[in-house]
C-alpha cells in the first residue's frame, strides 16, 4: 500500500476498499452460482429434457435492481462527500501557483520565490494549487496524497491538500503531453512547521529581493493602462471597482449570475466580451497574445490581494 499521506488519503481508500471488495464477493458469487448452475441443470443424451422452461419471477428480478440501485447510490453518495472535501479548500490556505509546462513543473510562492519540479510545503497547514498550463494538457497527480487533477491551457484548476506524513513524495503527469511525457516528474517535500519557516528565511537570504507576483500585477496594471478605466475603489468609471471583488457574483448583461474567481479574471482578461457585466458598455479591449501566463497570474494575484 502507498503512504497514506495527506488528510484525504484514508477516506480515499476507504472508498476504494469497499468497492473493490464488493466487486470481488459479486465476481465470486457470479463465478460459482454459474457453475452450479453448469453441472445442475447440464443437458445429457440420458436427460435431454432436464432444465425447466423457466418464464421468470418478478419479485426477484425487482428485488435485485432495487438492492443494485440502492448500492450504486451508496456508492455515489459516499464519493461525493468526499469529492466536495477535495474541491472546497479551507479559508485560511498557502496558494502557490503551479505552471506545468513541456516537459516540467513550475512553482511560485506568494513572495516571487519559483522552484522547478520541487515543491516545499509545511507539515499540517492546507496549501492550494491554483494551475495552468503553458502548452498542452498535463494532469498533476500526487500518488502518496490520493489527489490527481488535470491542468489545462487558457484556465485555472486547482487542488489542495493538507500532508500529514514528513518526506518526499512524487508527483507525475498523468495525461500524454509528447514524448517527453514520462519524465515530467516532481517531488512534494513536506517539512515539519518550523523547518518550513527556516527554510523561507533562508530561501530569502540566498535569493535576495525577489519581485512578488503581487508587485509584478501591479506594476502590470498601472502600465497595460488598467487604471484608465478601473479604480482601486468601489467607484465605477468606464469599468467597475475592483475593490474587494474577488470571490463574489456580479450580474450579468444576460441576467445569470457568476462568481468572481481566479478564472473570471483571466477570461475578463483573454476574451473581455465573453461576459459582460450588467451596466457597463463592452470596450475592454483583449490582452490575448500581450500578456504571458506569468503576466496574467501576477496579475490576477494582485486582484485578488485588493481587499
Amino acid at each position: 500500500m502507498l503512504p497514506q499521506a495527506s488528510t484525504i488519503s484514508q477516506n480515499v481508500d476507504s472508498l476504494f476498499n469497499f468497492i473493490f471488495w464488493i466487486s470481488l464477493i459479486s465476481f465470486i458469487g457470479v463465478v460459482v452460482t454459474m457453475i452450479y448452475f453448469v453441472i445442475k441443470y447440464r443437458r445429457s443424451r440420458w436427460d435431454p429434457f432436464k432444465t425447466p422452461y423457466i418464464t421468470g419471477h418478478s419479485a426477484m428480478e425487482i428485488s435485485v435492481s432495487l438492492g443494485l440501485f440502492i448500492l450504486v447510490m451508496v456508492i455515489f453518495a459516499w464519493g461525493w462527500i468526499d469529492y466536495k472535501k477535495i474541491i472546497h479548500a479551507p479559508a485560511d490556505t498557502l496558494e502557490i501557483s503551479v505552471l506545468g509546462k513541456q516537459w516540467l513543473w513550475e512553482f511560485e510562492y506568494a513572495n516571487g520565490r519559483k522552484l522547478t519540479n520541487e515543491l516545499i510545503v509545511p507539515k499540517g497547514r492546507p496549501v492550494k494549487l491554483i494551475m495552468s498550463s503553458a502548452d498542452v494538457l498535463h494532469s498533476f497527480y500526487i500518488p502518496n496524497f490520493r489527489l490527481k487533477q488535470d491542468v489545462i491551457p487558457g484556465t485555472y484548476t486547482t487542488l489542495w491538500f493538507e500532508a500529514t506524513q514528513v518526506g518526499e513524495h512524487p508527483v507525475f503527469c498523468a495525461e500524454y503531453c509528447g514524448t517527453a511525457h514520462s519524465k515530467m516528474l516532481a517531488t512534494v517535500k513536506v517539512l515539519e512547521p518550523n523547518d518550513y519557516k527556516r527554510w523561507e528565511k533562508e530561501e530569502k537570504k540566498e535569493k535576495g529581493a525577489v519581485i512578488s507576483p503581487i508587485e509584478l500585477g501591479k506594476n502590470l496594471f498601472t502600465q497595460k493602462g488598467c487604471n484608465v478605466c478601473h479604480t482601486l475603489t468601489t467607484q465605477a468609471l468606464v469599468g467597475p471597482g475592483l475593490l474587494g471583488i474577488f470571490g463574489k457574483e456580479v450580474d450579468l448583461s444576460d441576467g445569470k449570475k457568476m462568481k468572481r474567481d481566479e478564472n473570471y479574471f483571466r477570461e475578463s482578461l483573454m476574451q473581455p466580451q465573453a461576459k459582460l457585466v450588467k451596466g457597463f458598455p463592452p470596450v475592454m479591449p483583449t490582452f490575448q497574445g500581450t500578456l504571458t501566463d506569468e503576466e496574467v497570474n501576477a496579475l490576477v494575484a494582485y486582484l485578488k490581494s485588493l481587499k
